[in-house]
């Protein structure tokens, strides 16, 4: 009886009865928009220091440290019919600008996200751009996928590199990476730098149909290239719920980057619009604004006028003299390592004691901010002679400064003048390590700060010896060249005496130059530096935090004098927890005290074959691979001998104060040593 009058309906009034049946979305009133530019204040939902800007830019950061910003369509988007469908293509595309404060030191990047919420609950900053942690990143349940422009070099999510876009699906370990760039109309490949401060257009595409992932970018004005950047086969069918919604986030680390979107266009089942270039924001001028100075001066005044021209080449000349610096020919290249000795007599007031941080034979260090970005440092100043190896030594210093690791401490650049070298590094504000360990410290490091701290320099090492482009052996590992960020992370700094070769080269230096009781018998034998020497010192530094002693005590006795002899007597004994530092009481965890004690002792073989190297370091640390046994032979009558350890040969070691003292003498005195 139903179906005679529904065929007897006109086909007109048939399908509008039908699209009436159909089930409907919230979100299917927006299947996609296009910004040109922001001055309307659109209503994106803003949360953390994202902020509309009157010129029309999208700003997620502002330039402050350790925060971060998120911008988020507020409507959800149906990316699937229904629950269990396949996921729809979708497309977007938007214009984008890093501007960091220095033009090669970059920070953190920007990330186009797809979420099931346009909050992102226990979002960090720093490394994990504002959209994971520590604890949910990798997640299965996190439902996220995720273009990066990541500017920062990340060894724990496995990046490509400090310039890269990667595809991330429910973590930062991105699916698919490569460096940041396009193909030209000729098929070369081009690179971009993403913190140029330039603005450049992303397009990211997801084929339904295919299950295909493609990233494309150009610069801005630009045609879209015809090769996509990154090619990805995926259906994200697992991974996406039925309704999600899109947006950037961004984030700082101790970096002062600004990150900008001037324009956003999106599509469900389509491709997004172009955009209009003529509407899009101006970005911020880079640089400071140049002042065109007009100076008229009337016959009255002329006699003014000289006078002022007379007292003006006075001042000038000695204001001259007193910032005069050395700069030679081959520094010119060096322009943006090369700091203003003037900005630095500013940033320190006159280099007076009241910001003086530590001395001692290397020199003195001193607290400064930076009088035009207001960055904290420290200043080492050292003295010095221009020599044929000034040259090398600056060169070295400037690829030093390219260094990117959460553990290590920045070193920014250096300016030369007179008989001075000034080295400019990142400031740390609870200074270093030793003072927590030695002559009765105001207050103390627990054991699980402690650890930490020995974790975070073992993994700076390893990407000091492994990860960068090029091997770099530290010299001179030790507790006074460790310094606490504010949250007491260990960072390894003061590379005055590194040294660079490239990978599967040996390193040339042939001088001795590190610390006593940290220096490996063969460095003092052959003067050559090594990894492994590295290794030795790191072990003399593992047993330093354990003990709270120094490697080597003048004041204790004969018996105990070198820490390394002291540890083994106790642990030949079997009573090694007695070595403990007895500031730490009862508060340690005694299997990672031992394993750390067994572990210096190790790192501290006389041949350097049985030390394992600091990939193996990490791992034992990590407890990724268990640590070998050690076992006893004889107590020598010059020191200690060990015996063999399980995955290595048999190797004898003597650390005996005499053959210390012996080659002490022949310690290069650097004025590059030393702590901060």
């Amino acid at each position: 009886m139903f179906l005679t009058p529904l065929f007897s309906l006109s086909p007109l009034l048939l399908l509008l009865l039908l699209l009436a049946l159909l089930p409907t979305t919230p979100a299917q009133d927006h299947l996609g928009f296009t910004f040109n530019n922001f001055k309307a204040s659109p209503n994106l939902a803003l949360d953390g220091i994202a902020e509309f800007k009157p010129s029309g830019l999208l700003a997620l950061t502002n330039g402050t440290r350790q925060r971060m910003g998120h911008a988020f369509f507020p409507t959800s988007f149906p990316f699937k019919p229904s629950p269990n469908a396949t996921t729809s293509s979708f497309s977007t595309s938007f214009i984008f600008s890093t501007i960091p404060e220095y033009p090669t030191l970059s920070g953190h990047g920007i990330v186009f996200v797809v979420a099931p919420s346009p909050r992102l609950p226990g979002a960090l900053p720093s490394q994990w751009l504002g959209l994971f942690n520590a604890t949910n990143n990798g997640n299965s349940t996190n439902h996220v996928f995720a273009v990066e422009l990541d500017t920062i070099y990340s060894s724990e999510f496995e990046d490509l590199n400090d310039n890269h876009v990667g595809i991330d699906i429910n973590g930062l370990n991105s699916v698919e990476s490569q460096a940041a760039g396009y193909y030209s109309s000729n098929g070369r490949f081009q690179n971009l730098s993403l913190i140029s401060g330039k603005a450049m257009q992303v397009w990211v595409e997801y084929d339904g149909g295919k299950k295909e992932i493609n990233v494309t970018m150009a610069p801005v004005h630009s045609p879209k290239p015809n090769t996509p950047l990154l090619t990805l086969s995926k259906d994200l069918s697992p991974f996406l719920n039925q309704n999600m919604y899109v947006g950037f986030s961004s984030s700082t680390g101790s970096d002062t980057t600004s990150h900008y979107i001037l324009a956003w266009s999106f599509q469900i089942n389509g491709f997004a619009d172009g955009f209009d270039f003529s509407q899009l924001p101006k970005l911020p001028r880079i640089g400071p604004k140049k002042v065109s100075r007009l100076l008229t001066i009337g016959l009255p005044l002329s006699l003014v006028l000289v006078f002022g021209v007379l007292s003006g080449v006075v001042y000038y000349v000695r204001r001259k003299r007193k910032f005069a610096e050395v700069l030679e020919d081959w520094e010119l290249d060096y322009g943006p390592h090369r700091f203003k000795y003037k900005d630095l007599y500013i940033a320190t007031k006159g280099f007076t004691e009241k910001g003086l941080l530590g001395s001692g034979g290397f020199g003195r260090v001193y607290r400064g901010i930076l009088p035009t970005s207001k960055i904290e440092v420290a200043v080492k100043r050292l003295s010095h002679e221009s020599g044929q190896g000034m040259k090398e030594f600056v060169a070295e210093i400037v690829s030093i400064g390219r260094l990117r690791h959460r553990n290590l401490v920045q070193l920014l650049g250096y300016c030369r003048r007179r008989g001075e070298l000034l080295l400019v590094y990142d400031y740390m504000p609870n200074g270093s390590l030793d003072k927590f360990l030695y002559d009765q410290p105001s207050c103390t490091l627990n054991w699980r700060q402690r650890f930490r701290v020995i974790k975070g320099v073992a993994s700076g090492l390893f990407y000091l010896h492994e990860e960068w482009e090029q091997v770099v052996v530290h010299r001179d590992v030790k507790a006074s060249n460790v310094l606490l960020d504010g949250e007491l992370n260990g960072r390894l700094g003061d590379f005055g005496l590194a040294r660079l070769s490239d990978h599967g080269t040996n390193p040339q230096s042939t001088n001795v130059a590190g610390t006593l009781g940290y220096l490996a018998p063969e460095h003092n034998r052959t003067g050559k530096a090594t990894t492994s020497t590295d290794v030795y010192a790191f072990g003399a530094f593992l047993l330093e935090v354990v003990c709270g002693r120094r490697p080597i005590e003048p004041r204790a006795a004969a018996e105990d004098l070198v820490l390394v002899d002291w540890v083994f007597s106790f642990w030949r004994k079997g009573e090694v927890l007695r070595t403990i530092d007895p500031k730490l009481g009862s508060e340690y965890v005694v299997e990672e005290v031992e394993l750390v004690l067994k572990l210096g002792l190790m790192c501290s073989h006389s041949e350097p074959a049985a030390r394992p190297n600091m990939r193996q370091v990490v791992e034992y640390l990590e407890g990724d691979i268990p640590l070998p046994e050690l076992k006893l032979m004889r107590i020598s009558a010059t020191g200690l001998t060990f015996a063999q350890c399980e995955g290595f040969d048999d190797f004898a070691q003597s650390s005996s104060m005499e053959n210390a003292f012996s080659h002490a003498s022949s310690v290069t005195g650097s004025v590059l040593s030393g702590g901060r």
